[in-house]
């Protein structure tokens, strides 16, 4: 198996044109595993840890711009602030050696219906910064999950950067699991307010064929919270805000759990974080 490793963006862009065919890697936490397994057998690998460029982040004009090489754990500790909703989606990958080595950008990458981060991009509206010989665009979040681990990158095309936006509100993670980490996700969510205007985001993970989100769950919420006098929300509120979200879900059974389990703890997990997204926001104003 070929291994290359460039040591600059314009040389592993130059190689992914050339090589196609090779498997990019940069943690590595999802793609060793499948090759341990005996699931994959690539021409060879596209190692991009080399490439420091990757490993930094930015904020500019209310967007933070994480690079395709920035770690779960540079997320925990560095931009828990700015990213709430990713940074608690982080803390419950893994282990933290996995944590240290594994990549926003690489979970992007292999587009896992579970993956534990998307739900918190969908929920702030993120944009995946890819790059080619050719040049580089911006994929919505939304737009990225094309299939089962299939996204929307072309063949010469690499990812270089998450775009995240500052939502400027409150934001929840929260997964249903045999355990909070180490364990891929039977269900999970993840919700992000957006005061400015007036909106909610949604991310459902691990409850349909691609990472999504929920548009009639988001609008009835939005429609409902009282965003400038912060009154407490209504029970019946979040219930029905949970029954959306389930709607919205396309689970199957499976050895991780039923369908209709599924339906369950989305409605649940999507009620609990709304109660502690909103109460979060209120408290603010009485601080």
């Amino acid at each position: 198996m070929d291994m290359v490793q460039p040591t600059v963006w314009a040389e592993a862009l130059e190689v992914r044109a050339e090589r196609p065919d090779l498997l990019p890697i940069a943690g590595g936490t999802d793609v060793m595993v499948d090759l341990n397994f005996d699931r994959s057998r690539p021409a060879g690998l596209l190692d991009l840890s080399r490439v420091e460029e990757l490993a930094t982040w930015s904020v500019d004009d209310g967007v933070v711009r994480i690079g395709a090489g920035v770690t779960y754990a540079q997320v925990e500790s560095d931009l828990a602030e700015l990213t709430p909703g990713l940074a608690m989606a982080s803390r419950t990958v893994g282990s933290p050696q996995i944590r240290n080595r594994g990549t926003v950008a690489g979970n992007l990458g292999s587009a896992s219906p579970a993956g534990d981060a998307h739900p918190p991009l969908l929920a702030a509206g993120a944009v995946i910064e890819v790059e080619s010989v050719r040049g580089s665009r911006l994929i919505r979040a939304d737009e990225f999950f094309v299939g089962v681990k299939r996204n929307a990158l072309e063949p010469d095309e690499l990812i270089r950067a998450v775009h995240v936006p500052v939502t400027g509100g409150p934001q929840q993670f929260a997964k249903i699991g045999t355990r909070n980490a180490m364990v891929i996700a039977v269900a999970s969510f993840g919700l992000a307010l957006h005061p400015a205007t007036r909106r909610v985001g949604t991310g459902i993970g691990s409850a349909a064929p691609t990472p999504r989100g929920a548009p009639a769950a988001e609008e009835q919420l939005a429609g409902e919270l009282d965003w400038d006098g912060r009154a407490p929300v209504g029970a019946d509120v979040v219930r029905r805000f949970g029954e959306l979200v389930a709607d919205a879900a396309d689970p199957i059974d499976d050895v991780r759990g039923s369908a209709a389990y599924r339906r369950h703890a989305l409605a649940v997990l999507a009620a609990r974080t709304a109660t502690w997204a909103w109460d979060e926001y209120r408290a603010e104003e009485a601080s």
